[in-house]
């Protein structure tokens, strides 16, 4: 097979990404630039696809890119999970620019270029090139968020993340070059057989432990600050509310993929010997602490929310937290079993968790047009009476991120909490098990605006737009919501040979 053939997803990207940009110096329609978009991410979608269907890309040849970057099974699920999530994104946009007067063709070009980052960022098997994915994917999200550039939401939005966003890639670099000090290598597999090759578990020389483990906190805060988790949230509501929604969208879905992606390689991987992954000295006691901090916080202050793109921010950082319980139920206790059947849940749970949170926020856009924007939930009061066809959406992909059966996100959040329990982590998983129901309360607090609620006399009310390119994308994300809830079986066959590819 040849390299090119193996690197097809991250290099048509690339190509689409500086097609886009000639097109939108001579094109007069942007319209044309949204299905363009589309196009390319279908495309590098499907050559991911493509490579898992013959087998995956052969030894010989991923050895010629390896370690900077790793072409196994599992860098081909999450390049087609970020492609699809990209995918569903510029339709989204295709609809909302237009509608909003933003319609600028650099939007697109910087999603494409921010994909190729986040596709990096889940590849790479070496710090360098992990600190490179990362940021190539940052710079084009920090654009995206500042896209309305009158508008000083989005630039309080825009300079937080940069700011704070800038803060954790140092520290996360700091880390890498810490454990460079201790290790002599930036490997991750190197990392790994450095830390197992010596006294106590971790090195020859114990004097250089406090340096490991230094450099594991740095990493660990920095991959955290990119997943949105509690205390390294500050930055997602504002982000969030702040960018136009096909923004959100793309971050909820191909940044936060991506950025666990690379945790699951860094926590796994580089971090999986005995004693860096020990529940008594390592990092999966940390990470447990983080997942109920994350699912605590942001689903107690989401039901304080009236702005509902704020609801929705914070509905996502709890998903982070859900998926942090996955990341420690990955580690199974040293069991290699239970291990890759946590992180075959944990692979499911963010395929489904894209198709969801990416259709709930192309519903958002549906149910509100130019001046009429559903923007709090009063704007949504008697929706689903005056205009049933776009509140329909809404309440499915609602349903489906308060995981109630039988959609994908009840399937999801089921994997991730039986691994978590097989792993022996029952504590954890009833404290999500609880989180989950509270995060019910505003899920159905939209349904109930919808369908049960009209508008106080003389209130704005939210005129939903037509936009056929919205349309298509809740189309596409309600097919793939359906086929993953109702046979989740072979999508996760493909998530369990996915993990069994990671270590």
């Amino acid at each position: 097979m040849s390299i090119w053939f193996a690197l097809s997803p991250i290099l048509v990207l690339a190509v689409g990404a500086l097609g886009l940009m000639m097109a939108d110096a001579f094109s007069k329609s942007r319209s044309d630039l949204a299905l363009g978009s589309f196009i390319t991410f279908l495309s590098a979608g499907l050559f991911a696809v493509a490579l898992w269907i013959m087998g995956g890309v052969p030894a010989e040849t991923a050895k010629l890119v390896a370690p900077w970057i790793i072409l196994d099974k599992f860098t081909l699920f999450f390049e087609a999970t970020l492609c699809l999530g990209g995918a569903i994104s510029s339709l989204l946009a295709g609809g909302y620019l237009p509608e909003h007067d933003l319609d600028r063709g650099e939007f697109y070009a910087l999603m494409l270029l921010s994909a190729i980052g986040a596709l990096l960022l889940a590849a790479a098997g070496e710090i360098l090139a992990l600190f490179i994915g990362l940021e190539t994917m940052s710079l084009g999200v920090y654009a995206m968020t500042a896209f309305r550039r009158t508008n000083p939401r989005s630039a309080e939005g825009a300079l937080k993340y940069f700011l704070l966003g800038s803060f954790a890639a140092a520290l996360l670099l700091y880390g890498g070059a810490l454990l460079y000090g201790a290790t002599g290598t930036t490997s991750l597999t190197g990392i790994r057989d450095a830390l197992t090759s010596g006294q106590f578990g971790s090195l020859r020389d114990p004097s250089r432990l406090p340096m490991v483990v230094l450099s594991m906190v740095f990493i660990l805060v920095g991959l955290a600050f990119k997943v949105s988790a509690v205390p390294f949230h500050m930055w997602t509501p504002d982000a969030y509310q702040g960018a136009p929604t096909p923004a959100t969208a793309f971050m909820s879905v191909v940044v936060k993929g991506a950025a666990l992606a690379t945790m699951m390689r860094v926590m796994l991987v580089a971090f999986g010997d005995k004693g860096s992954a020990s529940w008594a000295s390592g990092w999966p006691p940390v990470v447990a602490g983080l997942a109920i901090a994350t699912m605590v916080v942001a689903n107690l202050i989401a039901i304080r929310q009236e702005n509902v793109k704020r609801m929705l921010a914070y509905s996502s950082i709890a998903h982070a937290g859900y998926l942090l319980v996955g990341l420690v139920a990955s580690w199974g206790s040293g069991n290699p079993q239970v291990a890759a059947e946590g992180r075959a849940a944990l692979l499911f749970y963010i395929l489904q968790y894209t198709v969801t949170q990416a259709g709930a926020f192309g519903a958002l856009i549906l149910c509100g047009s130019r001046g009429r924007e559903a923007v709090s939930y009063e704007d949504l009061a008697g929706l689903g009476r005056r205009h049933p066809a776009a509140a329909l959406p809404f309440a499915v992909f609602c349903v489906s991120l308060a995981g109630i059966p039988p959609t994908a996100g009840f399937f999801g959040k089921l994997y991730i909490f039986r691994a978590a329990i097989e792993g022996g982590f029952t504590g954890l998983a009833v404290i999500g098990l609880l989180n989950s129901a509270l995060s019910v309360y505003y899920y159905l607090r939209v349904l109930v605006y919808l369908y049960m609620r009209e508008p106080a006399p003389g209130a704005p009310q939210a005129i939903p737009m037509r936009s056929g390119y919205v349309t298509a994308a809740l189309v596409l994300a309600g097919v793939l919501l359906l086929y993953f809830g109702l046979l989740p079986g072979r999508s996760l066959e493909m998530a369990l040979s996915a993990a069994k590819s990671l270590i």
